[in-house]
């Protein structure tokens, strides 16, 4: 456990880094040659070094996270597939990091294309990777113990209903609303 976390925990906190900073990298770049702005490019740069050291943060929690969480064998597939490519991910981005730091920050201007475009297929990638992710999560229930996955599904199927007063009152902060139940619910739900 770090900070609390568990790999699968630490997994979900850091898989955002990389669609957060690496698109906005490559954009950085972009708006910087159209609009010849150097700011701009050392924003890329720096916005590309993080991104580097988030993904690769986040392929150690989720390498860490694919042997301790319950899966099945279709998810275990998915599994496999969203891990490749996010090395896949990592490896051009970070090829693209360090010829930039040889470069003190700055390709030259018959350099630009080729990082860019290859920056374009790897927010392509990236975001095929994310979507694998969420599919995971969402469609598969990873990290989801399968007795707590049970115990969802018999909750579910006693059904879920808001009182007529509940569905016009006014959407209240967790701390103002402490005592709302659900009919069938064994414990308080908390909003």
């Amino acid at each position: 456990m770090l900070f609390g976390y568990d790999a699968p925990r630490l997994h979900a906190a850091l898989n955002d880094l990389p669609p957060a900073l690496l698109p906005v990298s490559v954009l950085f770049d972009l708006l910087g040659i159209l609009l010849k702005r150097e700011s701009l490019k050392a924003a890329a740069f720096w916005t590309l070094v993080a991104g580097v050291v988030g993904t690769g943060a986040a392929i150690v929690a989720g390498l860490l996270a694919e042997d301790v969480v319950e899966h099945s064998e279709q998810a275990h597939a998915i599994m496999e597939t969203h891990e490749t490519l996010a090395f896949i991910v990592l490896e051009i981005f970070g090829v693209l990091a360090i010829w930039r730091i040889v470069r003190r920050g700055v390709w030259r201007e018959k350099e630009q294309p080729v990082a860019l475009t290859a920056g374009v297929i790897g927010v392509v990638i990236l975001l095929y990777t994310a979507m694998l992710g969420g599919k995971l999560s969402f469609d598969h229930a990873l990290g989801v113990p399968t007795a707590r996955l049970q115990a969802i599904a018999t909750e579910r199927a006693a059904g879920h209903h808001h009182d007529e007063d509940e569905q016009l009152a006014p959407v209240t902060t967790p701390a103002a609303d402490s005592t709302h139940t659900h009919p069938g619910s064994p414990d308080t739900a908390k909003h």
